[in-house]
């Protein structure tokens, strides 16, 4: 009796007590434990599912937009006009172009800068044609064109390495874009040919002098 009294007396001492709660709290600690894993373990899946699912999707959206660069490429630009056996003499005196703006021919020594530069005033044709020759895309408007266009077209312009803008005063329509021996008139910078024009002609198979320089020539 004295030794089932002892151990009555065990259970409900102030040390017995103290065992059974911290016992209780391991308890629950070792619950959220594993509530935590779990926890874990779930985000992680959720994660990893959703990351093969993302690359798949790059990856497809990736191959598109090369299928999309590869077309425009080999496309034909719509309503463009080009010319062949353009001479490319360096010659210092002005030049009378057949075409305007041109489009290519004899030209000056030095290239205008045309890593993506926006000249808000006219710049000389003749150093217009030798970037052309190096692969640049020449964007030209007249005072016809509207605000909204010349914005656009400058933001495009001023992302775009070979690639330089300015007015020319007495082209015959607002909005023209030139590459050696090519030449498109759009009547908007929303038109899609504009990208194409850009894609395809930019250091683009019509290049004479592919890789050229379009840095350290004349600014304005």
């Amino acid at each position: 009796m004295a030794s089932a009294r002892n151990k009555n007396h065990d259970k409900n001492s102030p040390a017995s007590a103290r065992r059974a709660k911290l016992e209780e709290a391991r308890r629950k600690e070792r619950a959220r434990e594993r509530r935590s894993r779990v926890i874990t373990i779930t985000a992680a899946v959720v994660v990893l599912v959703g990351l093969v699912a993302g690359g798949g999707y790059l990856m497809s959206a990736a191959d598109e937009q090369d299928e999309a660069e590869e077309q425009a490429r080999t496309s034909p630009v719509s309503g463009e006009k080009s010319w062949d056996d353009l001479t490319q003499n360096h010659v210092e005196k002005p030049v009378d172009y057949p075409m305007n703006p041109p489009v290519g021919g004899d030209h000056n020594p030095v290239w205008m800068n045309c890593d993506a530069d926006v000249y808000t005033e006219a710049i000389p044709k003749e150093n217009a044609v030798h970037s052309l020759e190096h692969g640049a895309v020449w964007v030209t408007y007249n005072d016809k064109a509207s605000q909204d266009d010349i914005k656009a077209l400058s933001e495009r312009v001023a992302k775009t390495p070979y690639s330089l803008m300015s007015p020319v005063a007495d082209q015959k329509d607002p909005l023209m874009l030139s590459a050696w021996g090519r030449q498109l008139t759009v009547k908007s910078a929303t038109d899609a040919r504009v990208a194409q024009f850009f894609t395809k002609y930019v250091q683009g198979t019509q290049t004479p002098e592919p890789g050229a320089a379009c840095s350290g020539g004349i600014t304005r």
